[in-house]
């Protein structure tokens, strides 16, 4: 079975109720259904088959849906883009991944055709309504999806998920967090990023519920789109949940008591802002742990003990094992591998074990708490960034000998970085500061730039970041 015979529970047996709602528009499962069934014949005319990797560079929208569906109908595998990155970000993702075309409303050098989506939408709406065949029966093993996931080596890997992937870690979720056709689901998290379109999208599609997209999540319209909308369920990041704690006490009472579950998700949540949070809106977050390359695998229960500071229990058929501290894990909603990267999965791998990077510890009674990464990965409101990514792009700088970037806390964001450099020549640290947001996405420009005399390094000549001043 692949996702689309998953999503015709709802566009097939709940085709007129309202399922969407984006920017004062409703849409009925029905209306979703049949405006993907036109972009995939579109998509089919123009000559894309199953296999074909579509890139798509699109903030939140409806037809940003059309095209995701449109691929999962025709077996073409969806590339989402991040949004923030910029043109030396996108360049390696379009080499790496060689898709057929990129849908974007935004103009950059492209090796491939750029597809605008408002002309999709347009050239889609005279053909047919009903679902284009597909040559071969998909099955749940084809690729759905590739997401890009930084290594620790600064080279960017995309993470094949499957359809099984995507449909065992919602039926998971739907399953666990008791999600059901009555929610109501706000979603102002990014399509692009696993959150939304893992776990926002598919259980948004297979329960039938009700969802509101938000082009993107402002905080100080938060309150008013909450009372206005009226959700049950909400899925957000620590640094929305930090931003959701200005509100009214009065209102944020009025706000839970509609609501049924908050979840967050990405970066670890801080035990101050649950316990702020449960005091201000009368609801306990529930904390999960997932990643780019498996989706959801452990989770604190919707009934039972949401314990500050911890990531929970692991979910229904995921195994979880912890090897020298490191959690090693293995399920249906682990990827098959990185793309095109053979020697990259064999080394991710062990014994049939996807070693995840992070340390952990388990309670006696089965609760997993992370302590943090084998690497040196910083995550900032949810985005994950690699210094060496950042430090690479420094030591291009004439000026600049060496770099080392690490992640120091913050409040708000949970981590930012922080540059240490050594110069070879006098630069002003703003002009560093500008050419990293011209050239990398905001959230990954250093928000501070120490110059030092040189970097500590070990006998193998290894930089000791923990050395560097504070």
């Amino acid at each position: 079975m692949n996702l689309a015979s998953l999503f015709d529970l709802s566009f097939v047996g709940r085709r007129d109720s309202v399922a969407l709602e984006f920017e004062d528009r409703t849409f009925t499962f029905g209306e979703i259904d049949e405006r993907s069934n036109r972009v995939a014949r579109l998509f089919a005319e123009r000559g894309l088959r199953v296999g074909d990797r579509l890139c798509v560079y699109l903030a939140n929208s409806v037809e940003m849906i059309d095209v995701y569906l449109a691929c999962v109908k025709l077996g073409v595998i969806f590339v989402p883009i991040n949004i923030l990155y910029r043109d030396r970000e996108m360049a390696h993702i379009l080499r790496d991944a060689e898709p057929s075309a990129v849908v974007s409303d935004a103009d950059f050098e492209c090796p491939v055709p750029i597809w605008r989506p408002a002309e999709l939408s347009t050239e889609a709406a005279s053909l047919p309504p009903d679902r284009p065949a597909v040559g071969a029966a998909l099955d749940g093993d084809a690729p759905a999806g590739i997401i890009y996931t930084s290594g620790t080596t600064g080279a960017s890997k995309g993470a094949v998920l499957t359809h099984h992937n995507f449909a065992a870690n919602a039926l998971n979720l739907l399953t666990c967090w008791q999600i059901s056709s009555a929610d109501r689901l706000l979603l102002g998290l990014p399509l692009f990023h696993v959150h939304a379109l893992g776990n926002g999208l598919h259980c948004w599609l297979i329960s039938g519920c009700r969802m509101r997209l938000l082009a993107r999540f402002e905080h100080p319209k938060a309150a008013a789109t909450f009372l206005d909308f009226r959700p049950t369920l909400f899925f957000g990041v620590p640094t929305i949940y930090v931003r959701l704690l200005a509100i009214p006490e009065d209102v944020a009472r009025e706000i839970g008591a509609f609501m049924r579950l908050f979840v967050s998700g990405s970066a670890p949540l801080a035990a101050q802002v649950l316990e702020e949070f449960r005091a201000r809106f009368g609801h306990t977050i529930l904390e999960r742990y997932g990643m780019s390359e498996t989706l959801m695998n452990i989770s604190n229960p919707y009934v039972g003990e949401r314990r500050p500071g911890s990531v929970g229990l692991p979910l229904p058929g995921v195994s979880v094992k912890l090897v020298e501290g490191e959690l090693y894990l293995k399920g249906p909603n682990v990827f098959p591998g990185y793309w095109r990267r053979e020697e990259a999965t064999r080394s991710a791998f062990v014994d049939g074990w996807f070693r995840t990077g992070d340390i952990a510890e388990r309670s006696a009674d089965g609760y997993y708490t992370l302590c943090g990464r084998r690497s040196d990965l910083i995550i900032s409101a949810g985005f994950n960034i690699y210094p060496r990514e950042i430090e690479e792009f420094l030591q291009e700088q004439e000026e600049v000998a060496e770099a080392a970037v690490v992640g120091v806390p913050d409040r708000v964001r949970g981590e930012v970085p922080v540059a240490y450099v050594v110069l070879k020549s006098a630069v002003d640290c703003a002009v560093l500061a500008e050419r990293c947001r011209s050239k990398l996405a905001s959230f990954k420009a250093p928000r501070e730039f120490v110059v030092v005399e040189r970097l500590p390094r070990n006998a193998m000549g290894k930089v000791q970041k923990h050395l560097l001043p504070s």
